[in-house]
């Protein structure tokens, strides 16, 4: 960790009060340095109590936050002032309390609305992957919902509910069990490279051990009977939130063997290119599987190599073998 991170740390360890006020200070370009501090505050649940003047509840999660942040401020240019404090001139503590009430509340009653939404517009390809993006929305709220708003409940109580509609919604694990995804014709995007190698290994493997694959070179395609999409606009699995393809795939289909997990977050990195698992298999994968995209111009000739080439790196990570 930054000798400097380290020592903002210890500093704000010792701060006491209830509250925590960061005093922000932005250079005056670039402007989008103002929207990533919006999208920062909005994160980590701060209030604004007016101009660049943000507060929390002093924890020792939130003191990380806002050390992290003022860091963040400092590399860009700008700085920050962290303090804590007993009282709050113009603002009572109940009133403070209140007001971070009611952003959870409002959190909370967008999604209770948007899983209404879905549940009364009947069953559909879109609602399993709405409904898991909602449950890790409820799941983020709650973590910056310091005061408790009673909303919560009535957002999971929501969302069960939209389960139980979703249930046939999309294909599960039950569905591969029950041999109803035995034989599929899988199609993706055409010029297949990491996430879709991958995610084409593991459905073969431990999905859809008969499936078929076929690539198209449109943004958008239209699923015949007997065919999924994966990896592309609109596909029934595909990138939720930050997560890639084959990620998708594990959750879905409830795939738990530590080595696809660690296969998972190799591929994340590749992908998604912002280093989230900072896995070290993650540089040589990627420059074998470039080699093979320059030595194979064919998509399912890659498919096939690069399937050797992941039943290689799950054997090494100890997999566990086939489901």
């Amino acid at each position: 960790m930054n000798s400097t991170i380290e020592s903002n740390m210890q500093e704000s360890a010792e701060l006491a009060g209830p509250w925590l006020v960061l005093i922000a200070q932005l250079p005056a370009k670039p402007d989008y340095l103002r929207v990533k501090l919006r999208r920062r505050i909005r994160r980590i649940g701060a209030l604004s109590l007016r101009g660049a003047v943000y507060v929390l509840p002093n924890r020792e999660d939130t003191r990380e936050d806002f050390t992290w942040l003022r860091g963040e401020l400092i590399g860009d240019g700008g700085d920050a002032i962290v303090c804590s404090a007993r009282a709050l001139v113009g603002i009572t503590d109940a009133e403070l309390e209140a007001r971070f009430r009611e952003r959870r509340d409002a959190d909370y009653r967008e999604i209770v609305g948007t899983a209404e939404a879905l549940a009364s517009a009947g069953v559909s390809e879109e609602m399993g992957r709405e409904l898991a993006r909602l449950r890790r929305r409820v799941d983020e709220v709650s973590k910056v919902d310091f005061f408790g708003s009673p909303a919560q409940s009535e957002a999971r109580r929501a969302l069960d509910q939209l389960a139980a509609v979703a249930t046939d919604a999309v294909p599960s694990a039950a569905d591969a069990k029950h041999g109803s995804l035995n034989g599929r014709s899988w199609v993706t995007r055409a010029g297949v490279f990491v996430d879709r190698i991958a995610s084409a290994w593991l459905i073969r493997r431990f999905i859809d051990r008969n499936a078929t694959f076929k690539f198209t070179a449109t943004v958008s395609y239209a699923p015949k009977a007997n065919e999924l999409r994966f990896d592309m606009f609109h596909g029934e699995y595909t990138h939720e939130a930050d997560r890639c393809t084959f990620e998708t795939l594990l959750g879905r289909f409830e795939l738990h063997d530590p080595a696809l997990q660690a296969i998972a977050e190799i591929v994340h990195d590749i992908d998604c290119k912002d280093d989230k698992f900072a896995r070290a298999e993650a540089a040589g994968v990627e420059l074998v599987l470039r080699g093979l995209v320059s030595a194979e111009p064919d998509d399912a000739r890659r498919m096939e190599r690069g399937s050797t080439i992941f039943d290689a790196l799950f054997a090494e990570l100890g997999g566990g073998g086939d489901r």
